[in-house]
């Protein structure tokens, strides 16, 4: 007996409505991807990348792990990142965090929760960067709401200090980094008012010059 038989019936439910509104729309996905946006956000399952910006199949390329995290030693999002930019030719990068986030509330608890505090250890570190400011926002849940905020904005940055990110300005593509908030309780996007997009934005200690 197949398993989880709902959600092979979902899956054909699913192929009906979308053939019903565009015939060739596998044939063409088949043909390759061409997107022109990468998400990077938190694996959270309340927050289905596409539907939350109206887009469909093949227009937004994604990478998700918990709490929306871009490390520079982490090997499958510099991966991501590359592929997105330098093959797939994308020209906008989106973080997006998500209020409500638990990654981020974890990390800024005492308690162990065991091999993903190594991976939260990321956000801890802001926590203390940003520690002085958090300190002087006295409800909880409001520095809870600003942690997630500053996490993204540190993500934006960390993405800008690739190479891969660099190296595209240095050869005049277009990209911006984007940093953005999901409100689970609203469904609705918040710009954080975060939009680099050349070299001259960086903080001059991460800049590299790309040699030819």
């Amino acid at each position: 007996m197949r398993e989880l038989k709902e959600l092979f019936e979902k899956n054909e439910a699913w192929v009906e409505q979308k053939l019903a509104k565009d015939p060739e729309i596998f044939r063409k996905l088949s043909d390759g991807q061409k997107p022109n946006y990468l998400w990077i956000g938190c694996s959270d399952s309340r927050i289905p990348a596409n539907e939350v910006v109206g887009l469909e199949p093949g227009e937004l390329f994604v990478h998700r792990n918990v709490a929306n995290i871009f490390p520079h030693t982490d090997f499958n999002a510099l991966s991501v990142l590359q592929y997105g930019v330098e093959y797939l030719g994308v020209e906008h990068v989106i973080v997006c965090g998500h209020y409500g986030c638990a990654g981020v509330r974890a990390a800024m608890e005492d308690t162990q929760l065991g091999l993903v505090d190594n991976w939260l250890r990321n956000i801890r570190d802001i926590y203390s960067w940003e520690k002085k400011a958090l300190e002087q926002i006295p409800d909880k849940e409001e520095r809870y709401k600003r942690l997630v905020e500053l996490n993204v904005l540190h993500q934006v940055m960390n993405i800008c200090h690739t190479t891969i990110v660099q190296n595209t300005w240095a050869d005049g593509k277009k990209l911006s980094i984007h940093g953005w908030i999901y409100d689970v309780s609203t469904g609705l996007l918040k710009d954080l008012d975060c939009c680099i997009s050349t070299l001259d934005q960086i903080e001059e200690t991460y800049r590299t010059l790309k040699l030819h």
